[in-house]
């Protein structure tokens, strides 16, 4: 009796597993986040911001991207995502901030994403990525900052805003954001142009498509390989009692 027990310990050992891993892949999905090609610093990074709706009734119809004003990025230019329009604000810098020798006063202060009229937005269970390009990046060990606004198609608003202290735990609404790292032998720039300070809009439309890189995925792909380990195990249960 006490062997054939085992196979059952075993399997629920293996679903305590899989459901720890869901678990942990669900938070990081849940909120609107900043994933950086690169982060060496006074290079160029393509951020790609993942945004998932999270409303059981309406789609969001647009999200808006504040940029750091203490160490501004120059340089702006946005991937045209079909069925939105993007927009990159530009204006004054509360106050001058000298990099490189040279003294900036304005900089890009903000990126708009909007569906279009008659656009479908981000339905309902779904999620879009925005992807822009931005440079140089700061000195490394910059913790860069980019609060996001979510709106829905009913009015309702997201503010992902919230920052957490160095050390504390993530808040319920965290602004997107990441940390610049020193820059390595042989690294190179992910921008198109390079010396250019002009921002790019655009217009596109259509229907766009997830990216399969989603953390529920991953997760949903662990919990497998997990169940699947067990079911290896159960296996050779068998094969040794025979």
């Amino acid at each position: 009796m006490k062997r054939s027990t085992l196979p059952t310990r075993v399997l629920a050992v293996s679903a305590t597993a899989c459901a720890a891993v869901l678990l942990a892949a669900g938070p990081a999905s849940a909120h609107v986040h900043a994933d950086p090609s690169s982060t060496a610093a006074g290079g160029y990074s393509v951020v790609t911001f993942r945004v998932p709706n999270e409303s059981d009734s309406s789609a969001t119809t647009s999200v808006r991207v504040s940029l750091p004003t203490d160490h501004p990025l120059t340089y702006v230019a946005t991937k045209p995502v079909p069925g939105w329009v993007a927009t990159v604000t530009k204006g004054a810098l509360p106050k001058p901030v000298t990099a490189d020798g040279v003294t900036v006063t304005q900089a890009p202060l903000s990126i708009t994403w909007t569906a279009q009229p008659g656009a479908a937005g981000i339905g309902v269970g779904q999620f879009e990525e925005f992807e822009v390009n931005v440079g140089p990046l700061p000195d490394a060990g910059t913790r860069v900052l980019l609060p996001a606004v979510q709106t829905y198609a009913d009015g309702e608003v997201a503010n992902w805003t919230d920052v957490a202290a160095a050390g504390a735990a993530e808040p319920e609404h965290p602004a997107p954001e990441f940390t610049t790292t020193a820059k390595a032998d042989g690294d190179g720039d992910d921008h198109a142009a390079h010396g250019s300070t002009e921002a790019v809009s655009a217009t596109s439309s259509g229907t766009s498509q997830a990216s399969g890189s989603d953390p529920v995925a991953r997760g949903l792909a662990g919990g497998g390989l997990v169940l699947g380990l067990a079911a290896l195990v159960l296996v050779l249960l068998r094969r040794r009692r025979a």
